[in-house]
C-alpha cells in the first residue's frame, strides 16, 4: 500500500508545467517512431515519464553534491552530452552542412560555399552506421582515428521526405561517393580503384605497398565522402555526350545556366589583368598562361596533349619532342597577327564570360579545349579506356566530352549477357557486386553471379548519372559510374556562407552577396 500510496503521491505532486513538456515529448516520440518505424524508441516514454513526473531516479543527483568542482564538471557533461545527442539527431535525420571543396560546379556553386542541406527532400536516408560521432564524417580530428563504430550495420531504407522526393534532372544533389567503399589512407585523392588499374600488379600491388599507399580501409556506405553534383542522367535513361552537349534518349537536354568549360584565350601579347580575372570570377588556380612563341616546353594535362608552351614550368622530356609549332597552332584554330602568335590562357569559362572576353579587342581567338585518348596498358589483357577498363581490343573510345550511350540501371529492370558482354561487364559490374552485394565473376566470356553462371540480373536499386557543371574539370559519373540510391544524401537548401580562398580576412574574403541564396541553381 505504501509503494501505491508514493505512487499516487507523487503523480499529485507534478505540476501542469511537468505535464505538458512530458506530453509535447510524447508526442515528438510517437511522430518519430510513426516517421521511422522505429518502434523500439517508444521504450524511452517509460523513462521520461520518471524524468519529469516521477522522478523516482535522481537524474541531476549531482546538483546537490557539496563538491562545487564536481557539479561544475556535471553541467558541463551535461550540456554538452545533450549538445551531441541533439546534434546527432538533427545531422542524422533532418539537416547537415556541408562545404564545396572542389570547382566542379562552379560557376553555379563556388569553392568555399557552405550549404545547408535537407536530408528530408528526397526522404531521410535511414542510418546506417548509426554508433559514430557528430560532425565527423569518418575520421576524427587531432586524433586521426576512425570516426565511428562499424557495427551494428542497419538495413538500407528510406523515409518518408517533404512533398515530391522525386530526384529530377537538374537537381543539385550530395551524395556519398561510390567509389569511396575501399581507401588507401596515404592517398585519398584517389579512389583506391583508379589506384589499382594503374599500379603494374593492380589491387594486390596497392594492398602491399604499405609505405606508398598506406593502410587500406573500408568504409559502410554512410560513412564515405560527400560529394556534391548535378543530376542529368535518371534510371532507366540512355545518357551520351556528343562534343560536351548531353544527350538523353537520343535528345538535346538543355545545359546549366551557369555551365563552364575549358578554352584557351589567345590574345594578341596583351595580359588579362588580375582586376578582370576576378570580375570574371575565376581564381589564380584555375588559369595557366602559356607562351606561343616556342620559347618553352610544352605541358601534359592528364591524358591531354597541349601543345602550347607554359612560361614557368619545364616539361621533363623535351628533347624528344619534335613538333611545328606553328602548324599545331594554326591547325587549332589560332590565328597569327603581326607575324606572331601572342600569348593564350587556359580558362574555364561560361557562355556569358566568353562573350565578355570577345568583346575586348586584345582577344585574338577562343579555342575549346579538347580531349584526346592515350592509352596505358597495364597487362596483357587490359588497358583503361575513358572511363571503364575494357579488353583491349574493344572499339569504343569514350572521353570526358564525347561519351556513351550508356543505359543507367533502375529498380526491377533487366540486363541479359547475351551480347556485348565485355562492355556489359564494364558498364555494370561495380553495381552488381560493390553496390548490390553480390560474388561476380567474369571469365571465358561467361558471367557468374553467386557462384552461378548467369544469363541475365535483375537490379536492386535505382542509380542516378552525376555531373559536375564544370564539365572539364570535374570527376563525377564519367570517371567512377553511377550514384546508387542508397548513397543519397540530400538536397542543398541555401548557402549560409561563402569564403574566397584567394582573399584575407580584410580584403574581401567573406563573400556577402552570397550568404542566404538558394542552392538550388538551373
Amino acid at each position: 500500500m505504501k509503494e501505491k500510496k508514493n505512487f499516487a503521491d507523487r503523480l499529485k505532486q507534478a505540476t501542469k508545467k511537468q505535464w505538458i513538456k512530458f506530453s509535447i515529448v510524447c508526442v515528438l516520440v510517437a511522430l518519430f517512431v510513426l516517421w521511422t518505424g522505429y518502434w523500439g524508441v517508444l521504450i524511452l516514454i517509460p523513462l521520461f515519464f520518471d524524468s519529469y513526473i516521477l522522478k523516482y531516479i535522481p537524474w541531476s543527483f549531482w546538483k546537490k553534491s557539496s563538491n562545487s568542482s564536481f557539479r561544475t564538471f556535471m553541467e558541463w557533461a551535461d550540456a554538452i552530452g545533450f549538445a551531441l545527442i541533439a546534434v546527432w539527431i538533427i545531422n542524422t535525420f533532418f539537416f547537415q552542412n556541408y562545404q564545396i571543396p572542389s570547382s566542379s560546379l562552379e560557376k553555379s556553386l563556388l569553392v568555399g560555399d557552405f550549404l545547408f542541406v535537407s536530408k528530408m527532400t528526397y526522404g531521410t536516408r535511414s542510418p546506417m552506421t548509426p554508433l559514430s560521432f557528430p560532425l565527423a564524417q569518418h575520421t576524427l580530428p587531432i586524433l586521426n582515428t576512425k570516426s565511428y563504430i562499424e557495427k551494428p550495420q542497419l538495413k538500407y531504407q528510406r523515409f518518408a521526405g517533404i512533398g515530391d522526393t522525386d530526384i529530377k534532372r537538374g537537381d543539385i544533389v550530395v551524395f556519398n561517393f561510390p567509389a569511396g567503399d575501399t581507401v588507401a589512407l596515404n592517398q585519398q585523392a584517389q579512389d583506391f580503384y583508379s589506384l589499382s588499374k594503374v599500379n603494374p600488379n593492380g589491387s594486390e600491388g596497392v594492398r602491399n605497398d604499405r609505405y606508398q599507399y598506406g593502410e587500406i580501409v573500408y568504409r559502410p556506405v554512410d560513412r564515405r565522402e560527400n560529394y556534391v553534383k548535378r543530376c542529368m542522367g535518371l534510371p532507366g535513361e540512355t545518357i551520351e555526350l556528343r562534343d560536351d552537349q548531353v544527350y538523353i534518349n537520343g535528345q538535346q537536354v538543355a545545359n546549366p545556366e551557369k555551365m563552364q568549360l575549358r578554352y584557351y584565350v589567345q590574345t594578341d601579347g596583351t595580359q588579362i589583368s588580375e582586376k578582370l580575372f576576378q570580375e570574371l570570377g575565376i581564381s589564380k588556380e584555375d588559369y595557366m598562361v602559356y607562351d606561343n612563341s616556342g620559347q618553352g616546353f610544352p605541358l601534359y594535362f592528364d591524358t591531354r596533349v597541349v601543345p602550347y608552351y607554359i612560361k614557368y614550368k619545364q616539361f621533363p622530356n623535351q628533347n624528344d619532342l619534335n613538333w611545328n609549332d606553328s602548324l599545331e597552332l594554326e591547325a587549332l584554330g589560332f590565328v597569327k597577327k603581326s607575324e606572331q602568335w601572342g600569348i593564350s590562357y587556359y580558362l574555364p569559362l561560361t557562355e556569358a564570360m566568353i562573350n565578355e572576353l570577345n568583346a575586348k579587342l586584345f582577344v585574338l581567338k577562343i579555342v575549346k579545349d579538347k580531349e584526346y585518348i592515350v592509352k596505358y596498358n597495364v597487362s596483357p589483357t587490359k588497358q583503361i579506356d575513358y572511363p571503364f577498363y575494357y579488353p583491349i581490343d574493344y572499339p569504343t573510345k569514350w572521353t570526358r566530352d564525347t561519351y556513351g550511350p550508356l543505359w543507367i540501371p533502375q529498380r526491377g529492370s533487366t540486363i541479359t549477357f547475351d551480347n556485348d558482354v565485355d562492355f556489359k561487364v564494364a558498364a555494370y559490374e561495380r553495381c552488381i557486386k560493390n553496390y548490390e552485394g553480390n560474388s561476380f565473376e567474369y571469365r571465358d566470356g561467361k558471367v557468374f553471379i553467386n557462384g552461378q553462371q548467369a544469363d541475365s540480373y535483375t537490379f536492386k536499386f535505382d542509380y542516378y548519372f552525376m555531373m559536375g557543371d564544370n564539365r572539364h574539370n570535374s570527376a563525377d559519373s564519367r570517371s567512377w559510374g553511377f550514384v546508387p540510391e542508397d548513397h543519397i544524401v540530400g538536397s542543398p537548401l541555401f548557402v549560409w556562407l561563402s569564403l574566397d580562398k584567394d582573399k584575407s580576412w580584410f580584403g574581401g574574403k567573406i563573400r556577402w552577396n552570397r550568404i542566404f541564396t538558394s542552392a538550388k541553381i538551373k
